[in-house]
Formats: C-alpha cells, structure tokens, sequence
C-alpha cells in the first residue's frame, strides 16, 4: 500500500500510460515521483537497472514503460516485442527486489487471455488456452510479468501487483497509421480523410471483431484505486496464483462500430470501407471487471466523450504527436 508521502517510480512517463499515471499521481498530491528517459535509463540494461534502483531505491515502482502496437506491429517486430518486453520486466522487478522495493504495480494487457476465452474473461481464464497468434510473443512476455510477481510475493513475501488494461487510448498515444492500435490509427485516418476530401476511408479487417477500450486517465485512476488498497483487503479479492486484476470499461463493441462513432466525433460524412485482407485478431475481447468493480472503481469517460477528449488533444498536438 503507498501514501501520498511514498516515492514512486514511474517508467515510460513520456508514453500514453505513464505520462496518465504521472497526471492522476498528482492529482492524488503525490509529489515524490522519480522518472527518467530512455536517454538517461536503458531498462533492457540489468547493471544500469541495477544501479538506479540502489541509489534511488524507491517505495514503489509503476511499471508502465513496454514495447507496444498494434496487429501490425506485433506481426512484423515479434522478436523485438517479446525480447525488450521480457528484459525490462526481469530488470525491473528484480532490481526492485534487491533494492528492497515492497510495491510494485506491473501493467499487463488483455492479450494474456486465450483467444477463445469465455467471454467475459475473468482472471482465471489466464493459461487455459492458446493465445491469439497475430501478438503471441507480446502476451507471453506480459503472462511471464505476472508470474514474476505472483512468483516473488510467494517465495519472499513482497506486495507487487498487476493489472491488466483493455484496450486503451487517449492523450500522447501513438497515431501511426500502421503500427498503432485501432482507436488513434482511426482517428489519425478519418482526420487526415476529412482534411484532404477524400470519399472514403479503409479499416483494418472485417469490423465484425469486438473491442472494449478504456480511457487511460481512467486506467490511471484504477491503478491509483489498487495500488492504494490495503494489502490485506487487496488479498481478499485475489489469490496467490492468480494475483492480477482486469481493468476494463464493461462493454465492448464491434470495429464497424467504433468507426462509426470516430467518424461522428471528427465530423466526417465519408464511406466506410473494409480490407478483409487484414487480420482480425480475436473475434472477441471482453474483460470481467468483478473484482475492481467490488474495489470501488468505475470509469468516468464514456466512449464518445472519451474518443473527443483524445481529439481535441491530437488537434492540440498534432504537429509534435508520435506517428
């Protein structure tokens, strides 16, 4: 458990979910927070890790720094999603531990889940399956983080935690058209057919599959909410071999769909088309949110008012946002 008077450590500041985290830490008057670049800290390094955690030897670490994408990317950088996903994690949450780091909060992905899961998937569903090809090498690096933790709160008693986001989007996400995810590769794409008159814009598969996302300020207001709560009640709600907690809007929805709405936010009155040459990953991802539910946590952006939020910040920052 942390108080405002903890010092927390936050990787990947600069990215969607850390630069979040950093945000709601403040908000919550958190004020001894530490970051660093990836200029000033190579987490795939175990010897700079190593000595940053024995000279800062923080309170709690927040782990949001990864190497992300969308199906895309993960297709065409398997080797590099796996590789950099599996040493920073190792790096973090073991030279936590030699530093005597008690709280650590270890973000994951609804990827971990099989990809004929029972819908919604509950936490137990992690390892019942085989997971969904197109980001395989990413889920496994994000399975092999939570039992990381769960393997180091057994064997030596420390309280690191995970938990695991839906599909996520907001302020400093990536708006690549092709190595995003679907929400900022849409936006990006409707925007850029509204600015130039084009009658038509094309999505990624058959916009049959179905997605839930979730706000990132809201994922930083869960994370705040767990890593807040006592670590017995913590406990109540898990068990030690299955320590992680899904994170997720409720609902999901289906690609055609969610086009629809970022059409209507943007004001575009083009076609939609669809290439069925692209994959559509799983057919459908949908989080149990029981257990942050019964914490007391709920989402406050609706999907439509979240997806304008994040448009009028990429019209704010369009000349300097990651694409």
């Amino acid at each position: 458990m942390i108080s405002s008077e903890s010092k927390i450590y936050v990787s990947g500041h600069q990215g969607m979910v850390g630069s979040a985290l950093i945000r709601q830490l403040k908000n919550q008057n958190f004020e001894n927070i530490i970051t660093r670049t990836r200029q000033e800290l190579d987490l795939t390094n175990q010897t700079d890790v190593r000595n940053f955690m024995q000279i800062e030897r923080p309170d709690c670490v927040l782990m949001a720094a990864a190497k992300v994408g969308g199906i895309h990317a993960n297709n065409v950088y398997a080797a590099e999603f796996i590789y950099t996903n599996l040493m920073l994690e190792c790096n973090l949450i073991h030279q936590a531990f030699e530093a005597d780091v008690q709280n650590i909060l270890f973000l994951g992905s609804s990827c971990i889940y099989p990809k004929y899961a029972q819908q919604p998937m509950a936490e137990t569903a992690l390892l019942t399956g085989i997971l969904e090809s197109t980001n395989e090498p990413y889920a496994i690096a994000k399975i092999a983080g939570i039992k990381l933790c769960e393997s180091y709160n057994r064997q030596y008693g420390t309280d690191y935690r995970s938990a695991m986001p839906c599909n996520l989007y907001g302020p400093n996400d990536n708006f690549h058209l092709e190595n995003s995810h679907v929400i900022p590769a849409l936006i990006k794409k409707v925007h850029l057919a509204k600015m130039t008159n084009q009658p038509f814009v094309d999505v990624w598969g058959t916009g049959s599959a179905l997605r839930e996302f979730l706000h990132v300020d809201d994922l930083a207001g869960a994370c705040l909410k767990i890593l807040k709560t006592p670590k017995s009640e913590y406990d109540s709600f898990v068990s030690p071999m299955c320590s992680h907690i899904n994170v997720g809007f409720g609902e999901d929805i289906s690609i055609s769909e969610l086009t629809k709405i970022i059409c209507k936010v943007l004001n575009y009155s083009g076609d939609i088309g669809y290439d069925t040459s692209k994959p559509d990953g799983s057919p459908q991802k949908l989080m149990d949110t029981t257990l942050i539910s019964n914490m007391g946590w709920k989402p406050f952006y609706s999907l439509e008012a979240g997806i304008a939020q994040t448009y009028e910040w990429f019209l704010a920052n369009e000349r300097t946002v990651r694409s």
